[in-house]
């Protein structure tokens, strides 16, 4: 999906993925994140956000919660939202704040008092139960947590595995009931996903979950409980942040953007990020039909990958087709196209593609670059899916 797009805006990250694998620096199923690149497009989000009066909290899911990209971007965006618990052990190892945690997955119970101790700037809370553990773990600490409340409705989008939330029909009652407890405050409202990427338009468009915060935020103000956070992640990018500000959004969550891997940016090449990332393999073995088959373990189902740059023992590089897979199936390996006549494969030949991920739910390893934009590409270890050393 984004392997043109990689060579044609950063093809020095291609070439030193290859050289790292030749070398045998990195093994096969390895994700390799250019840095510098990051740190551009960090920069850039952080300059359009500015300029639009909207507040970003990065996600590292994507990216393996990798500590090098997590204190890269810190730099630029301080304080990162928490998609789950291990998301806010990660964030908080690299050395970055916590401005979210709690959404998409709620704080198991047991971890409430440890996770407020770290003092996120914000818990998201799917309902009153939710907002009461808080609240006494808040209490034992002697401070004022503030929450934002998931709200949904029924006309909104919602992925399979990401139900719940509190239901619009119900926000002024809800926010009356946490108004009540000692020790946390209703502060604002999120949803996802606030923005999809339209296919068809090649743009960035809202979804029903924005209308859905923008009308709780109304009926709260009208009730007498005024919030200043509106929080409407999915799709942030520097395209889509005047698209927040002219909705009244406070905070967006950058993701993709930061490595370049959404939709947008495999459709348009002028948008100001860069393509950061690409995942490494190798040919395992051939199939009597002439098929390569690679070595997987990173392929998330959703990825949809459609061509691999094979690099052969002799001679140059050539593209070759990836076949689909059935997201029911593990992937041991992925099979490439039969190489064209003229064209030789061999097992241990290095393959690098580019296609957007989610690399905190595969097998692979992360390895961090810096120096790539030089020709001088320094690898400074690898990672696993969770950020822990390799």
């Amino acid at each position: 999906m984004f392997l043109s797009v990689t060579m044609a805006r950063n093809p020095r990250l291609v070439e030193a993925a290859a050289g790292l694998h030749r070398d045998r620096r990195v093994p096969p199923d390895t994700y390799l994140i250019d840095l510098d690149a990051v740190a551009a497009n960090a920069a850039v989000l952080a300059t359009v956000a500015a300029a639009h009066g909207v507040r970003l909290w990065p996600v590292f899911k994507q990216v393996g919660r990798n500590p090098h990209v997590i204190a890269t971007v810190a730099e630029q965006l301080p304080d990162a939202a928490a998609i789950d618990l291990r998301d806010a052990e990660a964030i908080r190892g690299a050395g970055a704040g916590l401005g979210n945690v709690g959404h998409l997955v709620q704080l198991p119970l047991n971890a409430v008092d440890r996770v407020l101790a770290w003092r996120p700037r914000y818990v998201t809370v799917f309902g009153v139960e939710q907002a009461r553990a808080v609240s006494d773990a808040a209490a034992r600490l002697g401070i004022t947590q503030p929450l934002l409340a998931r709200v949904v409705d029924e006309t909104d989008h919602l992925y399979p595995g990401q139900e719940g939330g509190v239901p619009l029909a119900d926000i002024e009652k809800v926010a009356a009931e946490i108004g009540d407890l000692d020790a946390v405050s209703l502060d604002g409202v999120t949803s996802f996903p606030c923005l999809l990427y339209d296919e068809p338009a090649k743009a960035i468009a809202p979804t029903p979950n924005l209308r859905t915060l923008l009308t709780a935020t109304s009926r709260l103000a009208a009730a007498g409980a005024p919030v200043g956070v509106i929080s409407a992640p999915s799709a942030t990018a520097a395209a889509s942040i005047p698209l927040l500000a002219a909705h009244g959004v406070t905070h967006g969550e950058p993701g993709h953007a930061l490595t370049a891997t959404t939709p947008l940016h495999a459709d348009d090449l002028d948008q100001p990020e860069v393509p950061a990332m690409v995942y490494v393999s190798e040919v395992a073995h051939i199939l009597p039909d002439g098929r390569p088959a690679i070595f997987g373990g990173g392929f998330y189902p959703r990825g949809r990958p459609e061509s691999a740059l094979v690099f052969p023992s002799a001679g140059g590089p050539f593209t070759l087709p990836v076949e689909s897979a059935p997201p029911e199936n593990i992937d041991y390996y992925r099979l490439l196209g039969a190489p064209p006549a003229g064209a030789s494969v061999g097992v241990g030949d290095t393959v690098v593609l580019a296609f957007r991920t989610q690399i905190f739910v595969t097998r692979s390893a992360v390895g961090a670059l810096q120096g790539v934009g030089s020709g001088k590409p320094r690898l400074l270890g690898l990672s696993d899916p969770h950020g822990r050393p390799w």
